[in-house]
């Protein structure tokens, strides 16, 4: 199991590591950048966009290389060289080929649309329109579907509101440097880590390539970043760790386990929930459009509060952390402590929210977004 842990975090790692630099120079020598301005943008120089180009490449291309090599091995005796944990799981990965290309297949399909959006703006509406798309081809298209015991069109209903819903979540969260792809890389470590401990090999794989791609990303995007992911890269990773949500086996009725598993996808994503839902009834009240940016956002909040913006950064991968960590073991407790930890994610959401109020009331100056 190691080496291939190894393999899914430092071929995507290395291949941003790699691709980052070069996409950065292109991008400089272009003027694909985003440049400053008064509205909600912190940087005080232009930045480079494509960030999401080597993120995508890095991902995709080892899914569609690993589905290849997958399908050859099962026609074939598996050679001895493979790991046992991976010959005994060889038939279901094999089985699952067609689902998880589709799968990378409606990833570069958002990558295209963000990148042309990091170009020149789309708006919200043709976003929305192609996420809807993507949803529906997954969850109807490819029968990956959430809460299966639903009647079909219900649990189609409820995916496509999930994946939408999470995209934007990350897509929201991508304001700061660092932020969106530290939070999806922290996500993405717990969701292999809980999908290992159910049994699975072909989601936790999945999740570490996505981990070890933000991960080499970091180097050029945390504070201060000398590229941004954009919307190439955050409808991305939104929409991937969604689908890793509901691959993954959080309860297994065979088990002397709760169903408080199915929760888990929720308590791991508490913070950038938080987010996105805190920053739109944000504008709401303000009037304002609440899918047009501004600094209303929980870090932005938090750099008002008197955080430094990596402070902020820094504090967000701590409260996702605090409250994803837990939701590694909730699938084997007993009722009680499945609900003693869902209890906890909620005090540290409402611990912020009430902090967050608390540190507005004393800055006047906070008050104006």
């Amino acid at each position: 199991m190691v080496p291939l842990v190894l393999l899914a975090v430092g071929l995507p790692f290395l291949i941003v590591l790699v691709t980052t630099p070069v996409v950065r120079a292109w991008a400089r020598r272009t003027g694909f950048v985003d440049s400053p301005n008064e509205t909600h943008k912190a940087h005080t120089v232009p930045v480079s966009y494509g960030g999401g180009i080597p993120i995508t490449v890095a991902i995709v291309g080892p899914i569609f290389a690993g589905c290849l090599l997958v399908r050859s091995l099962a026609s074939t005796a598996a050679p001895e060289w493979l790991p046992a944990v991976a010959r005994t799981h060889l038939p279901g990965m094999a089985s699952r080929v067609p689902e998880m290309l589709g799968i990378a297949a409606c990833a570069a399909v958002l990558h295209v649309v963000g990148l042309i959006d990091d170009r020149r703006r789309l708006g919200a509406g043709v976003k929305f329109a192609f996420q809807l798309a993507a949803a529906l081809v997954t969850s109807w298209g490819l029968g990956v579907r959430a809460i299966e015991a639903l009647p079909a069109a219900m649990s189609i209903g409820v995916t496509v509101l999930w994946i939408m819903l999470i995209t934007n979540a990350f897509n929201f969260l991508d304001n700061m440097d660092g932020l969106s792809a530290g939070v999806a890389a922290i996500a993405a470590l717990i969701f292999a880590v809980t999908a290992v401990r159910g049994g699975q090999i072909f989601v936790p794989m999945l999740a570490l390539v996505i981990a070890g791609s933000l991960l080499g990303f970091l180097i050029y995007n945390f504070s201060p970043a000398s590229i941004f992911m954009g919307d190439a890269g955050s409808l991305v990773i939104g929409y991937l760790l969604s689908v890793v949500t509901i691959l993954t086996t959080f309860y297994d009725p065979t088990r002397s386990v709760t169903p408080m598993g199915v929760v888990v996808p929720i308590i791991v994503f508490a913070v950038p929930l938080y987010d996105v839902t805190s920053v739109v009834i944000r504008r709401l009240r303000a009037g304002a459009n609440p899918f047009h940016g501004d600094r209303r956002h929980f870090s932005h909040r938090l750099v008002r509060a008197g955080l430094s913006p990596r402070g902020a950064v820094l504090t967000i991968y701590l409260a996702t952390a605090a409250t994803g960590l837990p939701a590694i073991v909730l699938p084997r407790l007993d009722w009680t402590g499945a609900t003693l930890v869902l209890v906890q994610c909620g005090c540290v959401v409402f611990l912020i929210a009430i902090l967050e109020d608390s540190r507005a009331g004393a800055r006047p100056e906070a008050k104006r977004e």
